[in-house]
């Protein structure tokens, strides 16, 4: 019998996983988009979108847990937090780009909201 989990397995482990996706939410804190599948797209909205509610409530210690780059941290901390003040969350925004030529994957570019 199949159960839903909640995630995307994304066919990795999941210490794989959550590496993964740690480093592409840094990624998008920092360059503020990413181009990658649409599987991965929709799993890392969910932390992007984590992340920066951590910085805007103001709890420095959970989101210097949650971010292992200091530059990502002081991103969120003094540019994003008070970017997204006023907005009650949709932080981040996933483009359909087409299929990759090498595997057929839908590819998606994911950017944050102005």
């Amino acid at each position: 019998m199949i159960k839903n989990t909640g995630y995307r397995k994304l066919g990795k482990t999941t210490s794989h996983r959550r590496a993964m996706l740690a480093n592409m939410a840094t990624s998008i804190v920092l360059h503020e988009e990413v181009k990658t599948t649409l599987q991965k797209a929709k799993e890392v909205r969910r932390e992007v979108e984590g992340l920066i509610t951590l910085a805007k409530s103001g709890d420095k210690l959970a989101l210097k847990n949650a971010v292992a780059d200091k530059t990502a941290y002081k991103k969120l901390t003094e540019v994003l937090a008070e970017r997204y003040a006023a907005r009650e969350g949709g932080y981040t925004r996933i483009y359909r780009a087409g299929i990759r030529k090498g595997d057929n994957a839908e590819v998606a570019i994911i950017k944050l909201v102005e």
